[in-house]
């Protein structure tokens, strides 16, 4: 994720940063840009139509059609927003259950090879998780001396989760805790299988693909239509102008489709490996 200052305006305004949405769209704003100057030079130069010509009045349309753009664009942005500020629920959630278990293992526990195998296995299962998210390493790669028999073709966190469990449920018959104490620290298990598990639906369910094509084809068309009408108030003003509202309309629609999959190696995607970093510095702490 990347650090910024939010009161920097300077650097917002007059920076070009590589995350900026027109390092992605200067392609497509330069066709739009000589498609506009070619239609404003149809209509005013070549085939030189009056003021009183019926296509000036297709910005009638553009006005009608504007306030739902908008409403479009504003439903998606912040339904994208939601998934990733979900996410980072999720993530936070995550680092507040591992403390609570390593502080209770903390406290229960007084063999310290216990506590060794939750010190390791509890950071472990963060650090499967942002693997199995990312979809790009295995866990053993990931880490160095991770010495789980693991099936990479099964659920990797599942598969963690387990031998968590298998220890807790070992310890209660070794007569080293409690059933009390055994329902206390499955309920923390539990919490991570159900983040997991919210967490892959966030992943594996993207917007409605008719929704999402339905937006691009919506805003294509309506900037294609664009220079018919304005070309005859703005003569050649045309082609800044709608490069512009181009440039915001798309825009609106990148940012939506980078922060729906907040889970990735993008500057604006969840810094999950960091997170899963922290959780290890502060189970070492705890255990």
């Amino acid at each position: 994720m990347r650090s910024y200052n939010t009161k920097d305006w300077f650097s917002f305004i007059f920076l070009i940063q590589k995350s900026d949405t027109f390092h992605k769209l200067w392609p497509l704003m330069l066709g739009i840009g000589v498609y506009s100057g070619v239609i404003g030079w149809l209509e005013v130069e070549y085939w030189q139509l009056s003021e009183k010509n019926y296509i000036r009045n297709i910005n009638l349309m553009h006005n009608m059609l504007g306030f739902v753009i908008s409403l479009l664009l504003v439903f998606r942005t912040n339904t994208a927003y939601d998934r990733w500020w979900e996410g980072r629920k999720l993530w936070g959630g995550l680092v507040n259950n591992s403390r609570n278990f390593a502080l209770k293992l903390g406290v229960i526990l007084k063999n310290e090879n216990d506590k060794a195998f939750f010190r390791k296995m509890i950071p472990d299962y963060a650090a499967v998780l942002h693997t199995h998210l990312n979809d790009s390493e295995t866990a053993q790669q990931l880490f160095d001396g991770l010495d789980l028999e693991i099936d990479h073709h099964k659920h990797k966190p599942n598969q963690i989760a387990a031998q968590l469990f298998e220890r807790v449920n070992a310890l209660y018959a070794e007569g080293k805790i409690t059933g009390d104490q055994l329902i206390i620290l499955n309920a923390e298990i539990q919490s991570f299988t159900d983040i997991c598990g919210a967490c892959e639906r966030i992943k594996n369910t993207p917007i409605p693909y008719s929704y999402s094509a339905f937006i691009k084809k919506f805003i294509f068309i309506y900037v294609l239509t664009l220079p018919f009408g304005y070309a005859f108030s703005l003569g050649y003003y045309v082609v800044p102008v709608v490069v512009f509202i181009f440039y915001v309309l798309a825009s609106l629609e990148l940012i939506a489709e980078e922060i729906e999959e907040p889970f990735g190696d993008d500057e604006n995607d969840l810094p999950t490996r960091k997170i899963s970093e922290n959780i290890r510095r502060h189970v070492g702490e705890l255990l």
